[in-house]
């Protein structure tokens, strides 16, 4: 038996009452139904999520459908400059 888990089509990431964020999925067994939940993470678990898939694509363009807060260039933290306004 296998599962596929995959973010649910249409339903944005959002925050909950309890300041958590809400992850919307969809978990399939194979040759089953789908059901949609949710993972729930604290905003320093999602603040970690978030560091480990930056580092992940670290390097990788972004794909043409990508939101515009991909930048195509990604530096590490040692080699990033800050310009703008103090």
């Amino acid at each position: 038996m296998s599962w596929i888990v995959e973010r649910a089509p249409g339903r944005p990431v959002r925050r909950t009452d309890g300041q958590r964020l809400a992850v919307p999925l969809r978990v399939t067994r194979t040759g089953g139904h789908p059901t949609e939940t949710e993972l729930t993470l604290t905003l320093t678990e999602a603040e970690h999520l978030h560091a480990a898939l930056c580092r992940a694509l670290d390097g990788q363009p972004p794909p043409p459908a990508a939101p515009d807060c991909r930048q195509p260039v990604q530096t590490s933290p040692g080699t990033a400059h800050l310009t703008g306004r103090v």
